[in-house]
């Protein structure tokens, strides 16, 4: 829940401040929060071995996130370079 809250905080700073590059922050951490997803289900389950699939689900996710976020972080720095 505070991973959902924070991609919403994140995507208001970005109507409100004018800088759009922030709304593709919030984009890059779904991915994480699909990862989380993944390991919660999975430990809900007493880390059940039909849901083993989850746990390479979720690694894949939090490597996806991990590119997304970096990509999202480096067009914040671009776009607040370019208006100073």
């Amino acid at each position: 829940m505070k991973w959902i809250t924070a991609m919403a905080l994140v995507w208001q700073y970005g109507e409100k401040s004018g800088y759009e590059a922030w709304k593709g922050l919030s984009w890059g951490m779904v991915p994480l929060l699909g990862g989380a997803f993944c390991a919660c289900t999975w430990h809900f389950f007493y880390n059940s071995e039909s849901l083993e699939v989850l746990v390479a689900l979720q690694a894949m996710l939090t490597v996806i996130g991990n590119a997304t976020m970096c990509y999202a972080a480096f067009r914040i720095y671009k776009s607040s370079e370019e208006r100073s």
